[in-house]
């Protein structure tokens, strides 16, 4: 959870929200159905879990801009 660079531009979920569809895509998710799969089950790329580093759960409709831990899919990893 590091500051956020003024620069960056927010995409509609986390750059850190993952599920199995995720590694299909050939792009930047863009609607919640993008991610989910008849499980539903997603996680957080930082903490491998279906909890985020915020302590709440991982979805689509809640990793998004204004989370406390949201990072932007665009912002540098650095």
């Amino acid at each position: 959870m590091s500051s956020r660079d003024p620069n960056d531009f927010d995409t509609p979920f986390c750059g850190d929200l993952r599920s199995k569809k995720y590694f299909m895509l050939a792009t930047i998710p863009s609607q919640a159905a993008d991610l989910l799969d008849g499980s539903g089950h997603c996680w957080c790329h930082h903490t491998q879990q279906p909890i985020g580093p915020d302590g709440l759960h991982v979805l689509p409709d809640q990793c998004v801009p204004g989370r406390v831990c949201y990072r932007s899919a665009l912002a540098s990893l650095t």
